[in-house]
């Protein structure tokens, strides 16, 4: 059954590749469909994998084919919630490791130009306590790449 609503991310020519690794590194992430043009486009020929229908942490996803001439922006990003340490530290050295690049405050961007946030459940509940808990938390994270979790949860405590 199609999903009543799906993002969908373009890509130059690796959908399969970037919806492969996802399945690989997400729980309930998989790739569930392929489609190959069924005739030649602008920028591939008949045969080439035009669509990947695949889903992140359960988000029903498609990518498409579609050639060079769609740029990334930050403006959307994956947020990943995360538990601890060591779940942040696999995902991010998972985008990063992988051709991915790391920016700030938790955010990284992977090797096909889609941004991230590994963002540890800490974090959020620091932000959504407020006051000085909030404020301390947000300061201390400004000065990170990752996300130290240990650095947030002492923020937290003042």
């Amino acid at each position: 059954m199609i999903p009543k609503n799906t993002v969908c991310l373009m890509f130059d020519k690796d959908a399969e590749g970037a919806a492969s690794f996802y399945a690989a590194t997400f729980p309930e992430s998989s790739v569930t469909a392929i489609h190959n043009a069924p005739s030649d486009y602008p920028d591939g020929k008949e045969g080439n994998v035009l669509t990947v229908e695949f889903n992140v942490c359960g988000i029903p996803c498609v990518g498409v084919n579609g050639g060079p001439h769609f740029e990334r922006t930050q403006a959307f990003s994956f947020q990943i919630a995360t538990e601890d340490q060591e779940e942040t530290d696999r995902y991010w050295n998972a985008i990063v490791g992988n051709g991915g690049k790391e920016s700030q405050c938790g955010w990284c961007q992977d090797k096909w130009g889609i941004s991230w946030q590994i963002t540890p459940r800490t974090l959020t509940e620091a932000m959504a306590s407020g006051g000085d808990e909030a404020k301390r938390a947000f300061e201390a994270m400004m000065k990170m790449k990752k996300i130290d979790v240990a650095a947030i949860e002492a923020a937290r405590r003042g």
